[in-house]
């Protein structure tokens, strides 16, 4: 198998690092990602006339190629899919990103926004979150090779992602896996209260006072993850037709 990694933490996440270490238990990895932090800049993509640099960047995980783009998450994917890569992979994998992308927030979420890109050019993709402050990445590790089976045998539609949110627990106060959850209509972050907060006369700082929901609706994926299940689920791109 072929995959393409990307992101929106940037070249340098602990995130990427294990995906990408993960990915290579399937086969050939290939790295294109931001060179900065870019959440939030969701399915963005560099137009007009800014040249944007490509570089092949030192990765801690061995056998895999990683390039740094200095643009958005999709330009990232776009960069790895048209001007990398030969051919097209056989998955897009995006991620690990440092906090849930739930319901509403995915909107924002530019590690969907990287996936969607794949989505684009008409390669299977999956974006994988998890809680914000988990201590490693032992869960995603025990149950990755269980989802990528289950993403195989149930392939999504041709408008559609997997979208994965692992709980930010241990192993061992998981409390399972809920398939098909949909996508909450309720915030995660809050981001409904963004305010704007001036710095000087002509800049502000977007601000918002982060306060984690405990409950979810009933059969979405907030709701999953807030009580320690594994969320899967799939967003879909209307766009595309089926």
């Amino acid at each position: 198998m072929n995959i393409l990694i990307v992101n929106d933490d940037g070249i340098h996440a602990e995130g990427i690092f294990e995906l990408a270490r993960l990915a290579k238990r399937l086969g050939n990895v290939t790295v294109c990602a931001p060179m900065q932090q870019c959440s939030g800049k969701a399915h963005g993509i560099t137009v007009v006339d800014r040249m944007l640099v490509r570089r092949e960047t030192d990765f801690p995980v061995p056998g895999v190629t990683a390039y740094s783009v200095d643009g958005t998450p999709a330009d990232a994917a776009m960069a790895g899919l048209c001007g990398i890569l030969k051919e097209k992979p056989d998955f897009v994998f995006s991620g690990i990103n440092d906090g849930y992308n739930t319901g509403i927030d995915a909107l924002y979420s530019g590690t969907v926004g990287a996936a969607m890109e794949g989505l684009v050019h008409g390669v299977r993709a999956v974006a994988f979150s998890l809680g914000a402050g988990a201590a490693g990445f032992d869960l995603i590790d025990a149950y990755f090779d269980e989802l990528v089976r289950y993403v195989l045998e149930h392939p999504c539609g041709r408008n559609e992602i997997y979208n994965l949110n692992f709980p930010a627990c241990a192993p061992e106060n998981l409390r399972g896996i809920l398939y098909d959850c949909i996508p909450s209509e309720q915030e995660f972050y809050d981001i409904y209260n963004y305010t704007v907060e001036p710095a000087t006369r002509t800049t502000f700082y977007l601000k918002c006072a982060p306060a984690a929901p405990v409950r979810g609706p009933e059969g979405t994926d907030m709701d999953a993850v807030l009580q320690n299940y594994i969320a899967v689920g799939k967003l879909k791109n209307m766009v595309i037709g089926e």
